[in-house]
């Protein structure tokens, strides 16, 4: 009796045909044999009986725990006439449709197996499903076989795809600028988006995530019609997701969050709701506040990489503070493709779920989490009671819709970018004007031009200038004073050199107009763009007043005497001819007092008085006349000094910092591009 319990159960698996009573020579005395218990007696009814009872109940469905003693039923009939005793039987053990393949390979065309369909599921899920031997009217799930071509990958519209392209080049400016924390959402996003992107575009994977107790599990299988994940009071219930796929082409999706195929499944075969929600992946979440912690890590590393969620919350723990604080508000943003559904309102009496309800709505407003009323975009609210199945109806009939729209993929990679810009946002927009204006350019440049005395070496060749036209244009006995008192002083034309003291205080001074310059150009920036204005400053100021003392001496005055102006050869002969009648008149008294000449002393007289007159009155004419050019030549002196300051200075520290400033101007149009809203499927 043990060894032929034992090959029935091989056999039911090898051959369906057999078990279902329609082969040749099958009939019930056969099957209850084949099907009876390991070690029964003549008092319990065989496996196949239970079958049959089980499977002649309208929309019975077996699992492994309805079945006795260990027996396995493979498939079920219709469920109206059944023809054997194993007929109708549901399946109860999740055979890979691998080995299903091959089991089929094995049978010969003339092998008959009524029971048995010619779908085959190649895409890595576990068939658990109820066949049927007619096929129905409207369409079937659609099947992939081994050959068929992939399922055509996600296409994001040209505004994504440039939001995405700006992200990116994002990245790339600011590496140097940021660290790798900052940059490592941005980064997620972009690879998420582009591993997203590659797959299927014609399913969407959906979450269902709740608290402890909530009933998400229990709402996971009224979707899928059938008992797939284990509920119960012990807590946590669901230790692993699960996903359940209602179309093909769904594996890749599932192998990019990590579910084995032991955890993947199908729901129960029902034309009406394949159609209705064709192409989606339904994930079955363990509690996001479970006391195992890699039950969290599981619900924080799926969350990121589905496309929708469906937030499960009952009448007592709606409004809890871990919910809302760790999961909705951070993920308000993504409110287009979230589902908040108040679950259990069978125990709510009366009009109590709608008050609560309402309470649900206001809690979410609070959270920033926009609510779809009225047309607008947001999320969508329902109440039900996946106990009594109240609501469902509505909950899968929102849900098919937002599947059949294909495109939340890609609002939640645009909700994906929102919320990386909006992490960015405080090391990329102040809300405030940054750069550097030409104001604090010239007084950068003032301020350098100070610091190497610039005005005052305008101002000593001014001097110099005067100086050398009085003693060009002026006596001859009081040029040969001023050369008997200047003997000692430094040549005209020629910069003395600046004393310890006066180093000091340049020095001091170009450091000042430094931290000036940085502190005006950093204004407006975020911290890290300022703080790379202010490196970028602090190092071209390094040996800055050294190469401002180099261009001082380079840049002052020629050596030697000031340019004559062409008047100064006339006032030279005024004076001369001063002089000569100075000496003339003199020599004429000494010739008359020595008697060599006739007495006449009006003549000589005047001629000394015009000479002694005159030579001050050109002397002074010369110096009125020089004050213009002495001006002008202070005046250039001072400019090529101040433009030498100005040019150092620019090369050394505001060409760096305006670098740094272009670089901040192009990150920042790039964050524009980043920031703009809307994205679809093109």
């Amino acid at each position: 009796m043990k060894d032929t319990s034992k090959g029935t159960v091989m056999e039911s698996v090898k051959d369906p045909g057999r078990d279902s009573g329609n082969g040749p020579g099958n009939g019930p005395g056969r099957d209850s044999a084949k099907g009876s218990a390991k070690g029964s007696g003549s008092g319990k009814g065989s496996a196949s009986d239970c079958v049959k009872e089980a499977a002649n109940a309208p929309g019975a469905r077996l699992t492994k725990d309805s079945v006795p003693d260990g027996s396995r039923a493979r498939r079920d009939g219709t469920g109206t006439e059944p023809a054997g005793p194993a007929e109708g039987a549901a399946e109860t053990e999740t055979v890979p449709h691998a080995r299903v393949q091959e089991q089929r390979e094995q049978r010969g065309p003339g092998d008959d197996d009524p029971g048995a369909t010619d779908d085959v599921w190649d895409d890595g899920l576990i068939a658990r499903r109820v066949s049927e031997t007619a096929k129905p009217a409207v369409p079937v799930l659609e099947t992939r076989g081994p050959g068929a071509p992939p399922p055509a990958p996600l296409a994001y519209d040209g505004q994504l795809r440039s939001r995405l392209d700006a992200l990116r080049e994002l990245v790339g400016l600011s590496r140097t600028r940021l660290d790798s924390q900052t940059l490592s959402e941005a980064g997620r996003v972009l690879d998420e988006a582009a591993a997203r992107r590659r797959l299927s575009g014609q399913h969407t994977v959906v979450a269902i995530a709740g608290a402890t107790g909530s009933g998400k599990s229990q709402l996971f299988n009224a979707l899928a019609g059938v008992a797939i994940s284990e509920t119960g009071v012990r807590r946590p219930t669901t230790a692993a997701p699960i996903a359940c796929s209602w179309s093909d082409g769904s594996a890749a999706l599932i192998d990019r969050l990590g579910i084995p195929g032991r955890l993947r499944r199908r729901p129960v075969h029902n034309p009406e709701a394949d159609a209705q929600l064709r192409g989606l992946v339904l994930i079955d979440l363990p509690d996001h506040d479970s006391a195992v912690v890699q039950h969290r890590e599981h619900v924080d590393r799926i969350l990121k990489l589905v496309d929708a969620v469906i937030w499960v919350v009952d009448p007592e723990k709606y409004a809890d503070a871990v919910l809302h604080e760790r999961y909705l508000r951070p993920l308000s943003g993504h409110a287009e493709v979230m589902f908040i559904v108040l679950n259990q309102t069978d125990r709510l009496p009366g009009e109590a779920a709608d008050l609560v309800l309402d309470d649900l709505r206001r809690v979410l407003d609070e959270d920033g989490v926009a609510l779809g009323e009225y047309g607008e975009p947001g999320a969508t609210v329902l109440a039900l009671s996946a106990l009594t199945g109240d609501g469902i109806g509505e909950l899968r009939e929102s849900l098919g819709q937002f599947v059949s729209e294909r495109g939340a993929a890609a609002r939640r990679v645009a909700a994906d970018v929102d919320a990386a810009a909006g992490r960015l946002r405080p090391v990329y927009a102040t809300g405030r004007r940054a750069g550097l204006s030409e104001e604090a350019r010239d007084d950068f440049a003032a301020r350098l031009a100070d610091a190497v005395g610039a005005t005052a070496a305008g101002d000593a060749a001014e001097r110099a200038w005067l100086r050398n036209a009085n003693r060009a244009c002026g006596t001859p006995w009081l040029r040969l004073w001023r050369w008997y008192q200047g003997r000692g002083e430094q040549p005209t034309g020629r910069l003395q050199q600046a004393q310890p003291e006066e180093e000091a205080t340049a020095r001091q001074s170009v450091e000042q107009a430094v931290r000036t310059v940085c502190d005006r150009a950093s204004a407006g920036l975020p911290a890290p763009w300022a703080q790379a204005v202010r490196e970028a400053a602090v190092r071209g100021s390094q040996g800055l007043s050294e190469a401002l003392d180099d261009l001082a001496a380079r840049a002052g005055l020629p050596p030697g005497r000031p340019p004559r102006p062409g008047w100064w050869p006339v006032a030279v002969l005024a004076q001369a001819a001063m002089t000569l009648l100075q000496v003339v008149g003199g020599l004429w008294l000494v010739g008359q007092i020595t008697g060599v000449m006739a007495p006449n002393l009006g003549v000589p007289v005047l001629l000394m008085i015009a000479g002694i007159v005159g030579g001050p009155l050109v002397e002074w004419g010369c110096r009125l006349a020089a004050r213009g050019p002495a001006r002008r030549y202070g005046l250039e002196a001072e400019r090529r000094l101040r433009e030498a300051a100005a040019g150092c200075g620019r090369a050394r520290v505001l060409d760096p910092v305006a670098a740094e400033l272009l670089r901040y101007r192009e990150v920042r149009e790039q964050y524009g591009r980043v920031t703009r809203a809307g994205a679809g499927v093109g």
